[in-house]
């Protein structure tokens, strides 16, 4: 058996290994296994590669450069893994993809230097001989369109996350005839590559690609920037799979169509959650928002709540119901949160979280949230779950949510974001919003929930107010805690 033979067959082991990664990334409490199983993919796939590598006598300097550029990536990744705070991740993310799109623009300038500049090379004869030149061109040209997208889109996802830059939308004029435009463009250099594969054409498609992926990303909000992410994981994939065509190796194709379908498949349940058509993601459409609309209603006076005022309540409740938004993650309350959880169950109070599909700012943000702080998963449920169950609720605790609790989506067809499903907390009997101000959230639409006469303002820092509940929460009685025990 060859050496070639062998790394075919790893490359088949490690596509098996992504894929068990993915369904036990799909489930908490396989989610850790899920993760071994990736990197148990990622080594296999690695170790066969720089075995290949050797075995096609690449050069003395070829095999120290491999070496470095794995050590240096090695080193970098750790490092920001071992530094990054969960809110820092969905930035983080938009800038690993970055990096997928420019390898793919690298990878496809390559090949046409390899190829096309050299008509009477080797391989170029190779390809005309069996009458594949112009799918290699074809290649060449949507792999470097596709990365190139992908590159500048993530690039400007990253600024518009880490507010290096601002989240407003960017509306030019005819922006969905620009986009359309950009399109068109690429079709027709496209062909005309296939027919007649100058330089010339590269250049400007890769121009023409990286300034539509900034289009893209920059005319959408910083509201949907969950999407987005998530849009941007289909693209990088879909770029890794072009270049898996460029370079024959069908672990980066299977690989690379894994990401792009699973990405594609989660912004649509995320499009379908927010109400949002899923072509219009993908066009960069809706980041149009109507941020007036609604802004001049007047809906009368807030009523604020002291952190002893909600103990009260907590105290005298048998049912409650929390809510986590980005601000609990921006002010790390989760640890604070997971302890206010098990006193209340102690108590024999029945908690219960409710998590809506985009609640952060990225899929599953509120989820790993709550499993660091080690909430029992159980107790952790999605929106379609749980929110019938508002109305029999005596207490709901939102903690740092904003859009995803808006009764405007459900209940003012002209408010931009009509039709969006939500949290429907405002049934409940009371309602404690914990929240720095009375600013509106990503959408820029006010909440009419502040002001409903069964909410109240918890204001300031979500970690202390927590911490505030907890020192004014009674200590269980003794039957509260036999109850309890009972359960």
């Amino acid at each position: 058996m060859t050496l070639d033979t062998i790394a075919q067959a790893a490359y088949l082991v490690a596509a098996l290994l992504f894929i068990l990664a993915l369904a036990g990334l799909s489930k908490h409490e396989t989610a850790k296994t899920g993760n071994g199983f990736g990197i148990a993919g990622m080594v296999v796939a690695l170790a066969a590669t720089i075995a290949l590598a050797v075995h096609r006598d690449i050069s003395t300097l070829g095999v120290v450069l491999l070496v470095v550029a794995m050590v240096l990536g090695a080193a970098v990744g750790l490092q920001r893994a071992r530094v990054v705070q969960m809110t820092g991740m969905p930035e983080l993310i938009a800038l690993l993809h970055s990096f997928v799109g420019l390898a793919a623009v690298l990878v496809g300038w390559n090949g046409y230097l390899e190829v096309e500049a050299h008509p009477e090379g080797a391989e170029a004869r190779t390809l005309a001989a069996l009458g594949l030149g112009g799918i290699h061109s074809a290649e060449v040209f949507v792999g470097v369109f596709i990365g190139a997208v992908t590159f500048t889109g993530s690039i400007v996802a990253f600024l518009k996350l880490s507010a290096r830059i601002n989240s407003k939308p960017l509306m030019l004029p005819g922006k969905n005839f620009l986009n359309l435009g950009a399109l068109a463009v690429f079709v027709a250099l496209t062909v005309w590559f296939v027919i007649d594969p100058r330089l010339w054409l590269l250049v400007v498609v890769t121009a023409v690609a990286l300034a539509l992926g900034w289009h893209l990303v920059a005319s959408i909000g910083g509201g949907d920037m969950p999407v987005v992410v998530s849009m941007l994981n289909s693209y990088s994939g879909w770029a890794a799979a072009a270049s898996g065509f460029l370079l024959e190796n069908n672990l980066l194709i299977v690989t690379g169509a894994l990401v792009g379908s699973s990405g594609a498949y989660l912004s649509y349940i995320m499009c379908k959650a927010m109400n949002r058509s899923f072509i219009s993601v993908i066009a960069g459409g809706f980041g149009l928002e109507n941020t007036a609309a609604g802004s001049d209603v007047d809906y009368g006076e807030h009523k604020e709540i002291t952190a002893d005022g909600a103990a009260e309540l907590l105290a005298d409740a048998s049912s409650v119901i929390i809510t986590p938004g980005y601000g609990m993650a921006v002010a790390q309350a989760q640890h604070g949160v997971a302890e206010l959880t098990r006193r209340l169950r102690d108590r024999g109070v029945e908690v219960r979280f409710g998590i809506h599909p985009v609640a952060g700012r990225l899929p599953g943000h509120m989820n790993v949230l709550l499993a660091e702080a080690k909430v029992p998963y159980d107790i952790v449920l999605e929106m379609d779950e749980i929110n019938d169950d508002f109305a029999d609720t005596d207490v709901v605790l939102v903690i740092g949510a904003n859009d995803t609790v808006n009764p405007a989506a459900a209940e003012d067809p002209g408010s931009p974001i009509a039709g969006m499903p939500v949290l429907r907390v405002w049934e409940a009997r009371n309602v404690v919003v914990f929240k720095r101000s009375m600013s509106s959230g990503y959408a820029g639409v006010q909440n009419p929930l502040f002001f409903r006469d069964n909410s109240a303002m918890l204001f300031g820092d979500a970690k202390e107010r927590v911490e505030d509940l907890l020192r004014a929460l009674p200590a269980p009685s003794t039957a509260g805690a036999g109850a309890r025990a009972g359960n």
